[in-house]
């Protein structure tokens, strides 16, 4: 007797259950933080000491495959440090999902500019639900030696905690240190993002059923 193949999946629906993310990335910081050579790093596993300052915008695309249901794009945005381009990061910065901050730890201007990059994020793009989008920061060129309270993990725990960055990481794109992290706690965040956004919007969702009634749909009902 041939088996019953109704009930038993396809291929196609199988592909179909997959869920996929095209998330856009902001990579912001001042001139010289070593942004480009850290997408260049990520995405091509590649290192140069010789990359030219980015005018404008660059972005590089990276796939990944986060789990057995979940293919994720990153757009990752090489948004240029240079100050005359600063009344043009608007449209740059356009949909983005999430952002990292990135300052050189041999120079410690780099540091204290860091907040004038996360206040020009948090005032030109937002999430859907109005919140700002999330940010870590990456205190970058931790193969040299470092300035000022990057030395003190503590402090830079509050600064972080204080300014509203979701975290921090010591990166260096020459000696590929910690850059793959940093990525995963920043897509980990927006995922759990979305997925919270998803189960608020179903518990405030109304249907009818057939005889007419209404329900609300409540948490234990969701399957995300």
């Amino acid at each position: 007797m041939a088996p019953n193949r109704m009930n038993q999946p396809t291929e196609v629906s199988l592909r179909a259950e997959r869920r996929e993310h095209l998330y856009k990335i902001l990579v912001i910081g001042e001139l010289g933080t070593g942004k480009t050579s850290i997408i260049k790093r990520y995405v091509h596993q590649f290192f140069s000491q010789h990359y030219r300052a980015t005018i404008g915008v660059d972005f590089a695309l990276k796939v990944l495959n986060w789990d057995t249901n979940t293919l994720i794009r990153l757009q990752l945005w090489d948004i240029a440090g240079q100050e005359r381009f600063g009344n043009m990061t608007r449209v740059y910065y356009k949909e983005a999902v999430g952002a990292f901050i990135v300052f050189d730890v041999t120079r410690i201007a780099t540091f204290d500019a860091v907040m004038k990059w996360k206040y020009d994020l948090n005032n030109k793009v937002h999430l859907p639900d109005g919140s700002d989008v999330p940010c870590v920061l990456l205190a970058n060129k931790c193969d040299m030696p470092k300035e000022g309270i990057v030395n003190i993990p503590s402090q830079m725990e509050q600064f972080c905690q204080d300014n509203g960055f979701i975290g921090w990481y010591l990166t260096s794109a020459k000696d590929n240190i910690n850059i793959e992290d940093a990525v995963k706690c920043l897509v980990s965040n927006i995922l759990s993002k979305q997925k919270t956004s998803v189960v608020e919007s179903l518990n405030n969702n109304v249907f009818l059923d057939y005889h007419g009634h209404d329900h609300q749909v409540s948490e234990s009902k969701c399957c995300l």
